[in-house]
C-alpha cells in the first residue's frame, strides 16, 4: 500500500515508484487525484480499479475564502452559496479530461447526483411517450430504509418540527400601492429573519430546548448544530448564543465556524478569534468534542462529511433544497449505541413537505430519471441565438483571435459589444432567461464533451466565447422597488409560532 499526499513536486515521483514497485492499492488525496489519471494513462498496458469514496472533507479554507470574496459584494444578509462537495470535485475533474481507458471507476455515495449516476451508473431503457429513454441505476444499492432498518443510522426525519415565523407589516403597506408586493416579500423576509432581535429570539427557543429537552440525552453527552444561511447569520447567532447562554448561567458553550474572515459592523471577524479555543486553535472538531461545547453554528461548514454521532438535534434557519437538504440533515443519522435512540430537528425555514421530498429519491432507491441528450445542446443553441446578442461570425472571430493568444485588450471589445447589447437591449425577463441558458449550456457542454466522442467545433467555439462572456453579463437589480419596506415592519410583532410535529412517512 502506498499514500501519496500533495507535498508539491515529489508527487509525481511518488506515484512512479509506487505503479513501477507494482503497489496493490495506492491512496491519495482529491489534489493528487489528476496526477495520479495521468501516470495511469502513461501506462496503457496496466488495468487499474479506481475507488472513489464519498470521504467529504469539510469544506475549509482557501475555497471559502476565494467564495467569500466573489459574494462580498451581496449584503451582509445575502444567502451564502454552497461550496462543491467531494462529489461536485470529482466530477469537474472527470468532466475535465476522457475517463482513461485502463480504468474502471467505483464511486461510494449515499447521495448520488444526476451527473454522478450518469457517470458511474448502469444505463436502463424503458419506454415513455412512445419513445425509447435511458435512465441510470446506482450499480449496487443499500438504501437508507434499509440501514435504518438494520441499526447502521439512525432516521433523521422521525421528529421533524416546523416553525413558521409570523409578523405584520403595518396597514400602510396594505394599502400603499407604490409597493412592489413580491420585491416587498422578498426584501421583508431577509431583513425579518436577519435582524439581531429575531436571531435572538430564535437563539432562545434554541438554547431553552435543548436544556429542557435535548442536554440529557446520549448519556448527557448530547450536542447540536445551528445551520444558518450566511456568515453576517452565524455571527449574529454567536453574539445572541453567547449572551443569552451568559444571561441564564448555562455551563454550555458554542462554537461557530464558517471560512475566511467577514466584517461586519465596522469589525473583522474569523471562528478563530470569535471561539477563542484554549487549545486546537484551528481545529473545530477536536474542540467540539470537549463536554463543554454544545452547539456548534455552521455557515457553509460542516454540513457534509462530518461525523460527530452525539449530535443529536439540528436547528437549521436556511433554506435546504435536494441533496443538500439530504446531506446537511444526515448529520444527525450516526448511530452511538446504546444511548442514541434518535434524533430531532427545528426547522425554522423549510416546510415539512419539501424536506420530504427531497428524501424521496434517496430512501428506497437513487434513480435518474433521463440521460443527458445531446439534442439540448441544439435547442440551447437555438434558444441563445434568438436574443440576438451574439451571432456566429462573432463567435468564430472571437476564437480564432484566443486560439493565436491574443491579449485581452483584443479579446474584451468583442464580449463588450455582446454585454452591451445584454443589458440595453434585453428587458429584466430575458436577462435572466438569457443567461441562466447560458450557464445550462457551458454546464451541458462541458459533461457531455467527456462522455460522447462528438466534434462539432462550433460549439467547442461557443463554449469558449460564452464562458468569458458569462462574468460580463450582469443583471442590474439596485432599483429598489420596495423602497420604504423597512420602515414598515414592526419589529415588536415578530414571534416565531410553532406549526407542528411532522412524523414523516417514505414509502
Amino acid at each position: 500500500m502506498a499514500a501519496i499526499t500533495n507535498d508539491g513536486a515529489s508527487k509525481t515521483t511518488h506515484l512512479r515508484e509506487a505503479i513501477a514497485n507494482r503497489k496493490k492499492v495506492i491512496i491519495c488525496t482529491i489534489q493528487t487525484f489528476p496526477h495520479l489519471l495521468k501516470e495511469m494513462e502513461d501506462l496503457g498496458s496496466l488495468k487499474f480499479a479506481i475507488i472513489i469514496d464519498e470521504a467529504h472533507s469539510s469544506q475549509s479554507g482557501e475555497t471559502s475564502a476565494k467564495m467569500n470574496a466573489v459574494l462580498a459584494d451581496k449584503g451582509e444578509d445575502a444567502e451564502d452559496e454552497d461550496e462543491p462537495t467531494l462529489e461536485d470535485k470529482i466530477n469537474a475533474l472527470i468532466e475535465s479530461r476522457k475517463m482513461i481507458k485502463n480504468g474502471s471507476y467505483f464511486a461510494f455515495t449515499a447521495t448520488p447526483k444526476n451527473k454522478t449516476l450518469e457517470t458511474f451508473g448502469v444505463p436502463r431503457k424503458y419506454i415513455k411517450d412512445g419513445e425509447e429513454k435511458t435512465a441510470f441505476d446506482a450499480f449496487h444499492l443499500y438504501s437508507m430504509k434499509q440501514a435504518i432498518e438494520e441499526e447502521f443510522i439512525l432516521d433523521v426525519l422521525q421528529n421533524y418540527t416546523t416553525y413558521n415565523s409570523f409578523y405584520k407589516l403595518i396597514k400602510s403597506v396594505e394599502e400603499n400601492p407604490e409597493f412592489d408586493t413580491k420585491q416587498a416579500q422578498k426584501k421583508l423576509r431577509a431583513y425579518v429573519e436577519g435582524h439581531e432581535f429575531a436571531i435572538a429570539e430564535k437563539a432562545k427557543i434554541m438554547i431553552d430546548h435543548f436544556h429542557r429537552d435535548v442536554k440529557h440525552l446520549i448519556n448527557g453527552e448530547a450536542k447540536t448544530m445551528i445551520v444558518t444561511k450566511s456568515i453576517i447569520a452565524a455571527i449574529k447567532y454567536k453574539h445572541a448564543f453567547d449572551e443569552y447562554l451568559k444571561e441564564i448561567k448555562s455551563p454550555w458553550k458554542a462554537i461557530v465556524a464558517f471560512s475566511g474572515k467577514k466584517e461586519y459592523k465596522g469589525m473583522e471577524y474569523d471562528e478563530t478569534a470569535m471561539n477563542n479555543f484554549e487549545s486546537y486553535k484551528t481545529d473545530i472538531p477536536k474542540n467540539f468534542k470537549k463536554k463543554q461545547y454544545r452547539f456548534l453554528i455552521v455557515a457553509n461548514k460542516y454540513q457534509t462529511g462530518f461525523d460527530q454521532p452525539l449530535l443529536h438535534t439540528m436547528y437549521v434557519d436556511k433554506k435546504l433544497r435536494d441533496v443538500q437538504a439530504v446531506q446537511t440533515l444526515s448529520r444527525l443519522n450516526r448511530a452511538y449505541k446504546p444511548w442514541k435512540k434518535d434524533t430531532f430537528v427545528l426547522d425554522f425555514y423549510n416546510k415539512a413537505e419539501e424536506i420530504k421530498e427531497a428524501f424521496d429519491p434517496y430512501f428506497t432507491s437513487t434513480i435518474l430519471s433521463e440521460e443527458t441528450s445531446p439534442n439540448k445542446l441544439n435547442d440551447l443553441l437555438d434558444a441563445l441565438e434568438k436574443f440576438e446578442v451574439y451571432n456566429e461570425e462573432v463567435v468564430k472571430d472571437f476564437f480564432e483571435k484566443y486560439s493565436d493568444n491574443a491579449d485581452r485588450t483584443i479579446l474584451d471589445p468583442i464580449i463588450d459589444s455582446a454585454a452591451h447589447i445584454f443589458k440595453y437591449d434585453l428587458n429584466i425577463d430575458k436577462q435572466i432567461d438569457f443567461k441562466i441558458k447560458v450557464k445550462s449550456f457551458l454546464r451541458t457542454y462541458s459533461y457531455l464533451a467527456k462522455l460522447l466522442d462528438f466534434n462539432n467545433l462550433y460549439w467547442e467555439q461557443l463554449w469558449w466565447y460564452l464562458k468569458y462572456l458569462l462574468p460580463k453579463l450582469i443583471i442590474d437589480e439596485n432599483e429598489d422597488l420596495a423602497q420604504g419596506i423597512i420602515e414598515s415592519i414592526d419589529m415588536d410583532s415578530y414571534r416565531p409560532a410553532k406549526q407542528g410535529t411532522e412524523k414523516n412517512k417514505l414509502s
